[in-house]
């Protein structure tokens, strides 16, 4: 595994300007191949979960399935309504729609009970899924009846032109996000690099791994279909993951630059930072991918999107980090070099001049043929180097914050953990009142015009609200059968206040008479209380009363509450698999990358540790209503679904990241001849700055997701920005050296081996340095090894 970084690490340094345009070939023919090949788009039928995903199928079966239905309202701008102006407006309306070539029909006008408000339903032809993509001329045209009608208000709703409303916004929230982040970002990076050159490398990778995998997750949906969120999650990942796996390759090759002191060549110093840095992002990238692909045994779309795109954006930075990376680095670096050779000289010339002719002449001959840089790091008088520092102090890397929290793991690891692991088990402790929701559209964001006229259409006409749809397959003989027991089934619900009194309940057959379907309206919102009891009501007493009764006929409920229930109940199924098998993939990639059963225990836990605490912290927050007005949202009283299952698989993965990075520098440091609690102090300290300065990044990228409108990507946003800082700052600077310390030579008991044999099971910098660059400690002259 260490080799494989530096092969690639080589050929790359030695042939920059190849690797450099075949990377952006590579990037420009991804793009290309996945824009001319389209996205194939998730239907109706991989959504279907569940009993409602079988009545579905069923009504699908007889063309009765659900399709795209649109609600305009027409009513009066101030004071009692014109029943014939608003008569007008609604031929009007009538005959604009059905010459719409998106229309399948048009139904009759409809008063309100107070008779306020006139609706014209217009229903679409094509899938459900498909009526967002079509829906734009029918908002054209009702504009139209608007303007032409300046006394009335004419405007239009449903689940279309709802969802194209959530697009839009969704699109405007992203680019939002963006603003936010990669100023951050860049900021953050040139506070770590102090250069802008070497602040753009980051960003630059990061970007282009995206569009490159974004083309290929076109390419993808071709065997995946795509639900349209597998864009969203390569844009949250890709920036996060991308800069920070090439921050850690740049920070490790400052390092070594700073180590060697000028006698390496910018190619010796890539390969040193291959043979550590390079190994652990590749260890780290499929810690994620391997992670992340748990998703895929949720059985479900959403998720299968999900993890294509986070494996497609995750696999491609790390390819960009072990072959583009070290070319630009060998770029910039050796016209650093040239730079630094050509202000030796100027100021060797300066100098001559100043001084005696002799003394200046022994002066530019040492700087010019020695080509020492303008400015090299030496250790300071009086403080000798340790072990594998490079010259470096510790303290010099951490910085004031990371190590300040350092400083009580420390002097007192034992009260530090007890403490540090009470605080986290405290924000942990509200996620015992976990309650899940699927996130309809009751929940979307009012700043959405279709959102508001959907709320007046509800207090307009209470019974369209919600709809139960009974659906039965039986033979065509039975149809007059089953018709029957389907009336008796809606007639017994017309007793009960759960579902809507003052509308007939509607029954279609199929031509061929074998599917039929009830359609019952309900007059409370799919997530409300009611409306729950009234699937469970439907479900448990009236269908086996009714329809349930007839032998060899295959009954089943769907409709909006119906299937939010059953993908809630799918997703609390799955939970324990894909958990078990993370925790199983977690141990089984940490034990392999570092040869301790003990290093790998404590991985789980500590993971386990911040995705508890992130989540209690979400339900603390969002569960609530305490923290509405501050963060800009609309309690559920519950967390969407699918928030819990998707913050345990991206944080595993992602702590891997830093459970990777720590714990190579400790382990090299191990390799190196220290003494347990020194690889600890030293390892840790020297990781932490680049680890913080990551941790940045991710919280930045992941925190504007707090300022969406989608309730749900808040909530994705916030528990995975508080899990990656609870992660990089209480875990990795407080429990985790804590437990190393209280631990000591125990921790590292089954690699005794991998000392004996150096590099057999963990980056060190010692075999590569040798092999590949000459032996930093040799008297080597400096011209030999001069880029």
């Amino acid at each position: 595994m260490t080799q494989l970084p530096v092969r690639i690490a080589r050929w790359s340094a030695r042939h920059a300007g190849r690797a450099i345009a075949g990377w952006f070939a590579f990037v420009f023919l991804c793009l290309g191949a996945g824009i001319a090949a389209g996205t194939h788009q998730a239907t109706s039928e991989d959504f279907r979960v569940g009993e409602a995903g079988r009545a579905e199928t069923i009504a699908a079966d007889g063309g009765l399935e659900r399709r795209p239905t649109e609600q305009v309202l027409i009513r009066s701008r101030s004071g009692p309504p014109d029943a014939s102006a608003a008569d007008a407006a609604a031929r009007d309306l009538t005959e604009r729609m059905r010459r719409l070539p998106q229309v399948d029909r048009v139904a009759a006008p409809v008063r309100s009970a107070d008779g306020a408000v006139l609706m014209v339903s217009v229903v679409m032809r094509g899938p459900e899924l498909d009526g967002k993509k079509n829906v734009v001329p029918l908002l054209e045209q009702t504009a139209r009846v608007a303007a032409g009608h300046p006394d009335l208000i004419v405007e239009e709703t449903g689940s279309p032109a709802i969802s194209k409303g959530v697009n839009d916004q969704r699109g405007k929230d992203l680019a939002l996000s963006e603003r936010i982040t990669l100023p951050v970002t860049l900021v953050t990076l040139l506070l770590v690099f102090g250069s802008v050159v070497m602040a753009g490398v980051p960003l630059l990778l990061a970007l282009s791994s995206i569009a490159a995998a974004l083309g290929l997750s076109m390419l993808a949906s071709h065997l995946l279909p795509d639900p349209g969120v597998g864009t969203n999650m390569i844009l949250l990942i890709g920036l996060a993951v991308g800069v920070d796996y090439t921050l850690f390759y740049l920070k490790r090759e400052r390092e070594e630059r700073a180590r060697a002191q000028g006698r390496l060549s910018s190619e010796a110093l890539v390969e040193l930072a291959a043979a550590t840095a390079g190994r652990a992002i590749v260890v780290s990238g499929l810690a994620v991918i391997v992670s992340t692909a748990t998703l895929y045994l949720a059985a479900d779309v959403i998720f299968s999107s999900l993890a294509t795109g986070t494996i497609l954006v995750v696999a491609v930075a790390v390819a960009s980090s072990l072959t583009v990376l070290p070319a630009l680095l060998v770029k910039i670096g050796n016209r650093t070099e040239r730079r630094a050779e050509r202000r030796a000289e100027r100021r060797a010339e300066r100098r001559a001049e100043r001084r005696a002719e002799r003394r200046a002449a022994r002066s530019a001959d040492r700087r010019a043929g020695h080509g020492i840089p303008d400015r090299v790091h030496r250790p300071r008088p009086g403080r000798s180097r340790r072990p594998g520092s490079g010259g470096q102090a510790a303290d010099g890397v951490t910085g004031r914050l990371s190590g300040a929290l350092l400083k009580p793991a420390r002097k007192h690891p034992a009260l530090t953990l007890c403490l540090s692991v009470l605080v986290m088990l405290g924000l942990a402790a509200p996620a015992v009142g976990l309650k899940l929701v699927d996130p309809g559209r009751d929940t979307f964001s009012r700043d959405i015009p279709a959102m508001q006229v959907y709320d007046r259409l509800g207090a307009a006409f209470p019974e369209l609200r919600t709809q139960h749809r009974v659906s039965v397959r039986s033979t065509p003989e039975r149809a007059g059968e089953v018709r029957e027991a389907l009336g008796a089934l809606g007639r017994s619900t017309q007793g009960d206040p759960l579902f809507a009194q003052n509308t007939e309940p509607r029954i279609l057959t199929s031509t061929d008479g074998r599917i039929s379907v009830l359609e019952l309206a309900v007059p409370f919102t799919a997530t409300s209380d009611e409306g729950i009891a009234s699937l469970t009501r439907l479900r448990k007493h009236h269908l086996p009363a009714t329809v349930g009764a007839l032998a060899g006929v295959e009954a089943a409920v769907s409709g909006d509450v119906a299937r939010g229930r059953d993908y809630v109940d799918h997703e609390k199924g799955k939970l324990p698999l894909v958990l078990g098998f993370l925790l199983l993939v977690t141990f089984l990639m940490t034990l392999w990358a570092f040869r301790s059963v003990v290093i790998a225990l404590i991985g789980v836990f500590l993971n386990l540790l911040s995705a508890g605490a992130a989540l209690g912290a979400l339900v603390a927050v969002f569960q609530g209503t305490w923290a509405q007005d501050l963060l800009g949202f609309q309690s559920l009283g519950a967390i969407a679904s699918r928030v819990p299952l998707f913050l345990f698989v991206i944080l595993f993965g992602l702590s891997m990241d830093y459970q990777v990075f720590v714990v190579s520098r400790i382990k090299e440091a191990v390799d190196q001849g220290m003494t347990a609690r020194e690889a600890v102090v030293d390892g840790i300290s020297r990781s932490a700055k680049v680890v913080t300065s990551a941790a940045i990044v991710m919280v930045t990228v992941f925190g504007a997701f707090v300022a969406l409108h989608l309730t749900e990507m808040k909530q994705m946003g916030f528990c995975l920005a508080l899990a990656v800082l609870l992660d990089a700052v209480v875990v990795r600077l407080m429990i985790l050296p804590a437990l190393l310390l209280l631990l000591g030579e125990r921790a590292w008991r089954p690699l005794g081996r991998s000392r004996r044999t150096q590099g057999e099971g963990a980056p060190a910098t010692g075999n590569a340095g040798k092999n590949d660059a000459g032996a930093l400690e040799a008297d080597v002259h400096p011209a030999q090894n001069v880029g």
